[in-house]
């Protein structure tokens, strides 16, 4: 967070006047302490951004993090236009950006997050749609989704070095941290959020994924600093 509000800065003047578009779709677990972080960053310098910032587009990302994202400006109030959005597209268009130059933009960044984090295009694609179908995931509807065959997916990942059921059982773990950072949502609601079918199949992938039991993780990463 520290370093995110390093990043801001150059928005600030001597800035041109410009459009901003912020993406936060791939934030997995938002928390207290990061928000307060950024909260204290915007504050004093609200006027500051107001002088260069003409319109900022927020892409939020799904679930409970996407709601804590998205309540952000009603936290702060800007002296520019502010909305969040589920969908980048959507963002650069209602900042005026041509549907071709909007998708070549979101091509560049994604291809520059993917290689920033050491994850394959394909890997990315993958945990994006998973994260919307956890409850329902099967490896058909989702290589379809992906404009490809269940066996070119099931290749393509063998050629990666994982498998189908390796990267839901990731993103299902990943999406439950999430859950139990965020919310006092009790594990058998936790369990079927991310599409366990029953309390022990949820601690047992749980434990096999990180090494600890779901509420012993929840209890020691939402203590007070």
């Amino acid at each position: 967070m520290h370093r995110l509000t390093q990043v801001l800065d150059v928005e600030l003047a001597p800035a041109a006047p410009h459009l901003s578009l912020v993406d936060a779709s791939r934030l997995e677990a938002p928390d207290a302490n990061g928000l307060s972080v950024l909260l204290k960053y915007m504050m004093p310098r609200i006027s500051g951004f107001s002088q260069t910032v003409k319109r900022q587009a927020l892409v939020r990302p799904e679930g409970m993090a996407g709601a804590v994202v998205g309540g952000f400006y009603s936290l702060v109030s800007s002296g520019y236009p502010t909305r969040a959005f589920a969908d980048a597209q959507e963002a650069l268009a209602w900042l005026g950006r041509p549907e071709a130059e909007a998708r070549a933009l979101m091509n560049e960044l994604n291809e520059l997050v993917v290689r920033l984090m050491g994850q394959s295009p394909l890997l990315g694609e993958l945990h994006r749609v998973l994260r919307t179908r956890l409850v329902d995931a099967n490896l058909t509807d989702v290589a379809r989704e992906l404009g490809m065959s269940e066996r070119t997916l099931q290749r393509r990942l063998r050629e990666s070095g994982t498998s189908f059921q390796a990267e839901l059982n990731t993103v299902q773990v990943r999406t439950a941290q999430s859950l139990l950072l965020e919310s006092d949502a009790k594990l058998t609601s936790v369990a079927v959020e991310v599409g366990c079918a029953s309390l022990q199949h949820f601690s047992s992938l749980f434990r096999k994924m990180t090494g600890e039991s779901p509420s012993g993780w929840r209890a020691r990463h939402r203590k007070t600093p």
